[in-house]
This record gives structure tokens, C-alpha cells and sequence, in this order.
């Protein structure tokens, strides 16, 4: 193993073996924006939902548009992750496990925005109990406790070899600790034997996950399109759900390499060449979004029924222009121009495109959610909805709790996966090796 290696592995370890004081201060700012967010939950559960924005027409806002906002951005791990072992892309070693990670926070807070949303959340387990398979509510909680449960397992698979390492370097002393690495190691001591099953299984369950995430994105988006509201009546909402999911995904996942690199000081190991290449990706997510986007427009607008007339105007001249044009412009067309030109197709470019492309998604999420709810059912006046102090406080508090979650995560395990350098680091010696004696010979 090359010093450079070393010098990465000591870099990765540390936040495990110590805490710095900026550490607990940020520990410290998301558990009080969370005790903020428990003070104005418990206001919702004691007044009901009164308190928020959301009335008999407007039954959903801010907090089913975050649900969908976390259901994509968990594309952004176990999709992207599975794809990237799939086809044996050599630069993966850094993206993965913080990748990983970001899927299970954001499953955990999609599902706490459904409590959020329920009037009576004591009830829900009725859905379970009692639900009916017909409903397209009922697939969404299974598919998320499945993908959920498989994104765990996948993480955990993927890290037993860094498990076993912390393992033998936790001191007895530590005998919480050390008894915890001890029994998820799983006797772990990277024998041949072991190698071989647990590549064959990372391989198995990535073949399975592939399916899974669009599986779940897909099952989110029929609960829109299979109502009989004119914006949300369309079969392309499926393909519109995962296309969004991957796009915003992968610009969560340079966000989050972004500040990897800065807080470990990772510059030799995350270099630009893989945020160009997310780069890439993410620019033609963003291309196949505004795709898509004209051809619903078109289709709506040619048609041109009363409903989608109404829909049409108002997000393009009306009440939500603009969100509409800020996510159409601002979400979409930018991040495709910082991209294409050669002067801003960096690192900085990169990250400001991913900044750009999640809030776009976050606003697309949002005219989704309540601009197809406010295109009135009967001929009455359209309804309107802004959130309150409540719901931008459990936002705030949702947020927070996925970057605790992420935290925590990275706090346990190492945001790198360890042992996938190191065997990317063999395979380049033993390619050096093979090359240096054609060349002797």
C-alpha cells in the first residue's frame, strides 16, 4: 500500500477516532432546529391541521412535496451506486459509500413528511392493517419499507470489510463499541472465500436494487397519476418521476462529494475528473427533463381542455409562473449551459449546476403537488395555499434531521469505502507490473 493511500486512510479515519469542536457545534445546530421542529409539530398535533396552509381543497402542500422532494433524492444513492459496481467503473471508490448513506437518510425522512402530513398519525398502521390493494397509497408504503430495508442491507453488505477494519482498531477499552464492530464484522478477516461471497452478493443485490428504485419511483408517481385531476392525468408521470429522481439525485451526490472533499481535505482522491463526470450525467438528466417537460406542455396544450387551460395559464402567467420559470430556468436550463461551456464546466460550475438543479426539482415537486390540486374540480373559484410557520419549521426540521442521519452515518462508518481503494490500488499496481515487463521484454 502506497503512502498516499495511507495518508488518505488516516485522513478518512480520523472523524471516527476523535471529535473536533466544529463537530459538536453542528451536531448542536441541528438538534435545535430539530427541538424548533418538535415545538411546532407539537403545536400541529394539539391544534390539528388547522395550523398549516392545507385545507379541504389543498389537502396536500409543502410536506407531500418534500416526501416526493426525499423519494428522489434517495435515487441518488442506491441507484447510482448499484449502476456504478454494475459496470465496473473504476472511479466509483470515492462516490459510493457517502452515496449510500444519503439513500437511507432520505428514505428515514420521506417516510417522517408522511407523519407530518397525517392529521391522525396514531392511524397509521390502519393503512397496513386495512388497506386496500386497489390503492396506489398502499404499494408506496410497501415499496418504501422494501427499498428502505434493501438500502440498508446494501450499505451494510458493502462496508463489512471497513466494519472489520474499525473493528481492530477500536480499543478494548471501548467495550460498547468494540463489542458492536465485533458482532457486525460478522467474523469478517477478508479470506479469499469471504471475498468471493461478498462480491457475488454486492453484485446480486445490486442487480436487485436497480429494479427496486425505479420500482419506487414509478409506485410514488401513479399516486398522482392514476387520479382523475387533469395535471396529473397522464401515463408519462411514471418515466417524468424517475427521470427527476436520478437527475436531482445525482446533484444531490456532487453536493455531498463537494463538502467530502473539503471537510477531509480529500483533493487527491475526489478530483475534478469525477465531478465532470457527474457533470455529464447530470447534464443529460437535465436535457431528458426539459424533454419532457415540452412534451407534456405541448400535448396539454394542444388539446387544450378547459382544465388544462386553466393548468397552462397558471403556470405560466399565473399564480405559479414563478415557480414555474425559476425551475424551468434557473433548474433546468442553467445547469445544461454551466455544463456546456468550457469556462464553467468545474468543480464550482458543477456544484452550482447540482445546487440549481435541486432547487429546480424541489420547485417542480412543489407546482406538481399544489398546482394540481388548485385547478378547480367544479366551476368555483380556484383555491390558493402558502405555508405556514409550522410547515416551513417541520421543512427545517426534516432537513436537518437527514444531515443528522448522514452525520451520524459518517460518524460510524467511513464516508469512503476503504477497502475499494485499496483494491483499485492493487489492480493499478498489478497493471504497472504487467506493463513495466512487456516493456522489459
Amino acid at each position: 500500500m502506497t503512502t498516499r493511500i495511507q495518508d488518505v486512510e488516516t485522513r478518512i479515519l480520523a472523524p471516527l477516532t476523535g471529535s473536533s469542536r466544529p463537530f459538536w457545534i453542528w451536531i448542536g445546530v441541528l438538534l435545535a432546529i430539530i427541538a424548533w421542529g418538535a415545538v411546532a409539530y407539537f403545536i400541529q398535533a394539539r391544534e390539528g391541521l388547522i395550523v398549516t396552509g392545507m385545507r379541504d381543497r389543498i389537502m396536500w402542500g409543502l410536506y407531500i412535496t418534500l416526501f416526493v422532494m426525499f423519494i428522489g433524492a434517495s435515487m441518488a444513492g442506491t441507484f447510482v451506486s448499484a449502476v456504478l459496481r454494475l459496470t465496473g467503473a473504476s472511479w466509483r471508490g470515492p462516490i459510493v459509500r457517502s452515496a449510500e448513506m444519503i439513500t437511507v437518510a432520505a428514505l428515514v425522512v420521506a417516510a417522517i413528511f408522511i407523519f407530518f402530513d397525517m392529521g391522525r398519525p396514531e392511524r397509521a398502521f390502519n393503512i397496513v392493517l386495512f388497506g386496500r390493494w386497489e390503492s396506489p397509497l398502499v404499494w408506496d408504503v410497501y415499496g418504501l419499507a422494501t427499498y428502505l430495508a434493501g438500502s440498508l442491507l446494501y450499505l451494510y453488505l458493502a462496508a463489512i470489510p471497513d466494519i472489520a477494519m474499525i473493528r481492530d482498531l477500536v480499543p478494548a477499552s471501548q467495550r460498547l463499541r468494540s463489542a458492536l464492530y465485533r458482532a457486525y464484522a460478522v467474523n469478517w478477516i477478508g479470506t479469499p472465500d469471504q471475498r468471493r461471497v461478498l462480491l457475488s452478493t454486492l453484485g446480486a443485490m445490486a442487480i436487485i436494487m436497480v429494479p427496486v428504485a425505479v420500482m419506487m419511483h414509478t409506485v410514488t408517481s401513479w399516486i398522482f397519476g392514476m387520479t382523475l385531476r387533469e395535471p396529473w392525468n397522464s401515463p408519462m408521470f411514471g418515466i417524468f418521476f424517475v427521470g427527476g429522481a436520478i437527475y436531482s439525485g445525482v446533484g444531490l451526490i456532487v453536493i455531498m462529494m463537494f463538502i467530502v472533499k473539503r471537510v477531509y481535505r480529500l483533493n487527491d482522491l475526489i478530483t475534478d475528473q469525477h465531478f465532470l463526470k457527474l457533470g455529464y450525467l447530470l447534464a443529460t438528466f437535465a436535457a431528458l427533463m426539459v424533454f419532457f417537460n415540452v412534451s407534456e406542455f405541448v400535448t396539454l396544450g394542444y388539446k387544450t381542455s378547459v382544465d388544462a387551460s386553466f393548468y397552462i395559464t397558471q403556470m405560466t402567467r399565473g399564480s405559479m409562473a414563478p415557480v414555474f420559470w425559476i425551475y424551468i430556468w434557473g433548474g433546468l436550463i442553467l445547469p445544461i449551459i454551466l455544463i456546456a461551456l468550457p469556462w464553467t464546466r468545474n468543480t464550482k460550475g458543477i456544484v452550482v449546476a447540482s445546487i440549481a438543479a435541486n432547487t429546480g426539482m424541489l420547485l417542480e415537486r412543489y407546482f406538481i403537488v399544489v398546482g394540481g390540486l388548485t385547478v378547480p374540480l367544479n366551476p368555483y373559484e380556484p383555491a390558493s395555499y402558502f405555508p405556514t410557520w409550522i410547515e416551513w419549521s417541520l421543512m427545517l426540521a426534516g432537513i436537518a434531521i437527514f444531515a443528522l442521519i448522514v452525520t451520524a452515518l459518517a460518524k460510524a462508518l467511513p464516508i469512503v469505502a476503504i477497502w475499494e481503494l485499496r483494491e483499485h490500488e492493487q489492480e493499478q499496481d498489478l497493471e504497472h507490473a504487467r506493463r513495466m515487463a512487456e516493456v522489459s521484454a
